[in-house]
């Protein structure tokens, strides 16, 4: 069974999609689409742009969604998912490629969640940190001994390799224990805040209402959600684990191994850089990688 993935953000680069729009009319017709729904002209910044310009939440966000939303819509016939999944930001993706959202809604939402995310930033600093050789029970272990502070795994990439989040003491106290732990590697990354931890409450909250006011559709194949790493078809779910998911882990090595259970023989990756694409070969090396 085909599978096709989305990435999310932290993959972008400058000139990204500009092949797109310069060889396809209907691509061009989308991004132009898209700058007049955002108010301005992402395009612009995609392709000429600086990575200081491209690394703003607001703008890489839609960035990497609308690259590889568009490379899914032009490819026609040649887009044939049985099942889909995206990973964090990549899951609207993963909802427009499957006929859940319409293009211009998913626009919309992705710059809702963008500013969102921002502004709890904003109001609840906070960081993230690589973590590489350990298990993730060992690691959970460790977020949770961290008393008085927040701090949680947050993203299960790939055995052995997790990202956790949370209020910047809390992060390097967990960081000091796990390298205790016998971690390969514990390091911050630079990014603005604390995603997919309960410091991006005031996010979830604003983007809930904005998705309760969406339409969404019945899937045309089984998508997989990051909050529990299950498919999913009733409408109304995919609303909620969408909501939850800014607070919730992203599952990623449950959601591919659970694909794989459930037929998927081949994954190809829609979108700027090959991230996903690593990340699979480590959790099975028998999968066809496109």
């Amino acid at each position: 069974m085909k599978a096709f993935v989305f990435p999310g953000q932290g993959s972008q680069f400058v000139g990204m999609g500009k092949d797109l729009y310069e060889k396809s009319t209907y691509a061009k017709e989308l991004f132009e689409q898209a700058n007049d729904i955002l108010g301005f002209r992402i395009t612009d910044i995609m392709f000429e742009g600086t990575d200081e310009d491209l690394r703003q939440t607001k703008v890489t966000q839609p960035a990497v969604f609308l690259h590889s939303v568009i490379m899914s819509k032009i490819l026609g016939s040649e887009f044939d998912p049985e099942m889909v999944a995206g990973h964090s930001l990549g899951e609207f993706s993963a909802l427009v490629a499957s006929g859940v959202l319409k293009f211009e809604d998913g626009v919309r939402l992705v710059a809702k969640r963008a500013m969102a995310m921002q502004s709890a930033c904003e109001q609840n600093p906070g960081t993230m940190a690589a973590v590489i050789g350990l298990s993730d029970e060992i690691v959970e272990e460790v977020c949770n001994s961290i008393k008085g502070e927040i701090v949680v795994a947050a993203n299960y990439n790939c055995p052995g390799q997790l990202i956790i989040s949370g209020s910047i003491d809390g992060v390097a106290q967990a960081c000091a224990k796990l390298k205790e732990a016998g971690a390969k590697r514990a390091l911050q990354l630079p990014v603005g805040g604390a995603f997919h931890s309960p410091l991006m409450e005031p996010a979830r909250q604003e983007l809930a209402t904005a998705v309760m006011e969406t339409t969404f559709y019945v899937p045309t194949c089984a998508v997989y959600q990051n909050v529990n790493a299950y498919p999913q078809s009733d409408p109304d779910m995919i609303k909620q684990n969408l909501i939850e998911q800014l607070t919730a882990s992203v599952r990623w090595t449950q959601t591919v191994q659970n694909m794989i259970v459930d037929g998927a023989t081949s994954f190809t990756e829609l979108g700027p850089g090959r991230v996903l694409s690593g990340l699979i070969a480590k959790i099975n090396k028998n999968v066809t990688i496109y």
